[in-house]
């Protein structure tokens, strides 16, 4: 599967504090013309991993879909919010710029993360452009908008996880380190900054949000909250519940048999296609 395809490793796409950070595009060979691109970016709580984590979008390779997997600012490297947001808007950024380098088409680009990265696949997508999010690193002349959003259950809602006492929680204490400020009882104005829910607007790209029912990690109403959020504004949103369905990490296999389904790869094809190709089909009609 996804064989006929070209790697291009270690892309440097921008560089801050001394540290590149870099990506890994793939490319489908001989396609029929400039392809959209699907911009990944690992989980792992937003302190483990790195771009080799890119199990769920290689498939689109065979559906002409370039892939790029994206390295972040980890936490223990300075990488608390919103330096890694600052960080996967810039290889949004790249991405468009150099576009037309590898035959790609730049206008056309999606988001899919798992986890952390689906929290920061869904802030990128909803804080396109927004200028105190965008930082100051990469290709600042191109705009960070995407065009599509596939969240794996990703934290929506930070507040809501914090707890009635998030001095004391130790989910609380775990976030404090992502915003970099403690205690979090004097800090929940920057838990709901880096919450996605904050962010929901009527200008929001497509989502296309999926969770386990019976995941243990990030529990499924943390995607039900954005879910909501994104209906109220009355954005074009949908929410697919794995019925058996954990949280897919590095401690699980990505060949777990409810996430392998027909119906969940099929949501996920013509979601890509409708957000992304559609245009093609509207150009030749």
């Amino acid at each position: 599967m996804y064989s006929g395809f070209t790697m291009k490793r270690d892309i440097v796409y921008a560089a801050v504090g001394g540290r590149d950070l870099k990506l890994d595009l793939y490319i489908p060979n001989n396609a029929s013309r400039a392809v959209p691109i699907i911009m990944y970016i690992h989980g792992g709580g937003w302190s483990e991993l790195d771009k080799s984590w890119c199990p769920y979008p290689m498939r689109m390779l065979d559906q002409e879909y370039a892939v790029a997997s994206i390295d972040y600012r980890l936490l223990q490297e300075g990488g608390a919010f919103p330096a890694n947001l600052h960080d996967c808007k810039s290889a949004v950024r790249w991405l468009r710029s150099h576009a037309t380098d590898y035959h790609l088409d730049g206008v056309h680009i999606g988001v899919w993360g798992d986890s952390a990265g689906g929290h920061l696949a869904s802030l990128v997508g909803l804080t396109g452009d927004v200028p105190s999010l965008e930082g100051a690193v990469g290709m600042s002349g191109s705009s960070s908008r995407v065009q599509a959003v596939c969240a794996y259950f990703g934290i929506m809602d930070l507040c809501a996880l914090a707890g009635p006492d998030p001095d004391h929680d130790p989910v609380a204490q775990f976030f404090g380190r992502l915003i970099g400020a403690e205690p979090i009882s004097k800090h929940m104005d920057k838990l709901k900054a880096a919450s996605p829910v904050t962010y929901a607007s009527t200008g929001a790209p497509p989502f296309l949000i999926l969770h386990g029912d019976v995941d243990t990690i990030v529990p499924l109403s943390q995607s039900v909250f954005l879910y909501e959020a994104l209906w109220r504004a009355g954005s074009d949103v949908r929410l697919h519940i794995v019925h058996g369905g954990d949280h897919l990490d590095w401690r699980h296999s990505p060949a777990d048999i409810p996430w392998q389904a027909a119906e969940i790869k099929n949501l996920e094809d013509a979601f890509f296609y409708r957000t992304l190709k559609g245009h093609e089909r509207t150009q030749k009609t």
